[in-house]
Order: C-alpha cells, then sequence, then structure tokens
C-alpha cells in the first residue's frame, strides 16, 4: 500500500499514543504507529527527500501529530513528549475533515462588493503550523551543516554532546578495522557507579539497517555491557528490533532528528533566541 497521508495517519497516531499510556517519545509513537500499519520495510524507509534525515512516513506523522495537536487532542512538552489532552481522552476517534477544516480560517475580503469571506489555508495564522515550518526549517540548515562535517570533526562534535550529557572520559579512537568502534566513555550514575559505553558515529544520509547494529554489538562484546550508535540519518525498523533484541546487550540509538533535538537542548552550535512577552494584568492595579 502506499505511505497514508497525514490525515490518514490521524487516527492511528491518536489510538497509538493511548495504547502507549498517554504518553510518548516521538521515537515510541512512530514505531506503534508504524507497527499498526501493513508497509513493507522499503515503504518505511523510503526517505522524505535526498537531503532529509526524516523518512517520508516520519514526515507525514510529525504533520498529524501538529495536527492533532491544534485539534486540541496533543500537546507536547519541551522535553519532545507527546501527551494526551483531557478532551484527546474523551476522543475515540476524529473525522479526518473536521480535523482539517478546523486548520482553515476564515478571512475578510473586502477586494470587490459582495465578496465579504474565503476560506484560506491556515499557513502561519497557526502559531502551531508556523512552529512546525520554523521547525522544519531550522533542521534542515542545521541537518546540511553537520554533513559537510569531516568525519573526524563529526566524531569530535559527538564526543563533545557525549561530555555535556553527563558522560565521562569520553575518547574518541577512530582506528579502522575496529569493527566501527568509534570512541568510549563512561557513564556514571549518582556520581558513585559508573559503567563502560562504546559508540559509534556515522554520518550518514540513508537508513541504518540491522548489519551495522549486529556489527558494531560483535566489536564491542568484551569491552563494554552497552553500546551507542549516533546517526544523522534513521534506523530501519529491523534495525531497531536488532538494537533491542532479548539475550544480547543492549545499543542505544539516537537518530538524526533526535541528534539535532540533543544539540539544540545543550546548544552545542544551536542558538536559542527566547522573545519576552509582557502583559498587563489589570487585576494586580485593581487590588492596590
Amino acid at each position: 500500500m502506499p505511505i497514508p497521508k497525514y490525515d490518514d495517519l490521524l487516527n492511528p497516531v491518536l489510538q497509538a499514543i493511548k495504547k502507549l499510556g498517554g504518553s510518548a517519545s516521538i521515537v515510541e509513537l512512530n514505531d506503534a504507529v508504524t507497527k499498526s500499519l501493513p508497509l513493507t520495510e522499503d515503504e518505511i524507509a523510503q526517505p522524505h527527500s535526498a537531503d532529509d534525515s526524516q523518512t517520508e512516513l516520519e514526515y507525514r506523522l510529525a504533520w498529524a501529530r501538529t495536527y492533532l495537536k491544534k485539534f486540541g487532542l496533543l500537546h507536547n512538552s519541551e522535553r519532545g513528549v507527546w501527551i494526551v489532552t483531557e478532551k484527546g481522552k474523551e476522543v475515540q476517534a476524529v473525522d479526518p475533515r473536521e480535523v482539517k477544516r478546523h486548520a482553515f480560517v476564515t478571512r475578510s475580503i473586502r477586494t470587490k462588493p459582495g465578496v465579504t469571506n474565503q476560506v484560506v489555508p491556515l499557513g502561519t495564522d497557526s502559531p502551531e503550523i508556523a512552529e512546525a515550518l520554523l521547525e522544519q526549517t531550522w533542521k534542515e540548515a542545521l541537518l546540511a551543516t553537520l554533513r559537510t562535517l569531516r568525519p573526524d570533526a563529526f566524531e569530535r562534535l559527538c564526543q563533545r554532546l557525549l561530555r555535556e550529557s553527563g558522560f565521562v572520559e569520553v575518547k574518541v579512537t577512530g582506528r579502522s578495522g575496529d569493527g566501527g568502534i568509534d570512541g568510549v566513555g563512561r557513564v556514571k550514575i549518582g556520581g558513585l557507579l559508573a559503567f563502560p559505553v562504546v559508540f559509534q558515529c556515522k554520518r550518514y544520509q540513508g537508513s541504518v539497517g540491522p548489519g551495522v547494529v549486529r556489527e558494531f554489538r560483535g566489536a564491542m562484546m568484551g569491552r563494554a555491557d552497552r553500546g551507542l550508535i549516533i546517526t544523522t540519518g534513521t534506523f530501519s525498523r529491523e534495525a531497531r528490533l536488532e538494537a533491542t533484541r532479548d539475550g544480547v546487550p543492549p545499543i542505544d540509538l539516537l537518530d538524526g532528528e533526535e541528534l539535532m533535538e540533543k544539540l539544540k537542548e545543550l546548544r552545542l552550535g544551536v542558538s536559542v533566541r527566547m522573545i519576552e512577552e509582557v502583559a498587563i494584568l489589570p487585576h494586580w492595579f485593581a487590588d492596590i
């Protein structure tokens, strides 16, 4: 089947997040929706564009979340967790046509007599849609920058990201023929316990498959109990399943979308300007 359009994904997204307990990360939510769709692995991995870290399905799921947020059924926290609203808890399913109608506004047009109203796309008139468009723009620019980095520079960027995230003794090895291991670090828990983690940095444009995960796990055996693969691309569904397969050391995966969000959160190569909003409180003056 063809990849569903964003409006055909509205109900699958709503149903998936409810099954996940009313909240979910983007990765959890995307995986849950993907499992519910009769798509082939090639269709799931189809890129949105040649220069994009998102797959076409992920791109359409992002717009489905945005429209459900505009409709008042979902909202997202600053840490990227999506949550069902009180209104969303009461809704079992939506009419996609109603959701799309909600994403349109009526404008008064006075260009000629007799014409008073016209329905036009909501576009940047909506804070939610404007925010989504702005997010897409800065991510495209950041992704293009990341892909211009030399392999050793990308490894140093990952090293800095891990240090800023709480890793200690982070070293980049960069040795060839080492099964894809680019570095090692230690994660400290509560300032008391620490365990080693090996990592791999893939400045990649496509989808990382399960073979990469299996090869990396083979290289980390005997060196660390946990691994991390960081990429500017995406991970296929089989790669994610392989990373969490029972009976073998787990491997954490950080794809391009999550990498860019992490760089933004840590302000690494990304600056965020906050706009001051001033509001007058009449009741405060009334109580003087």
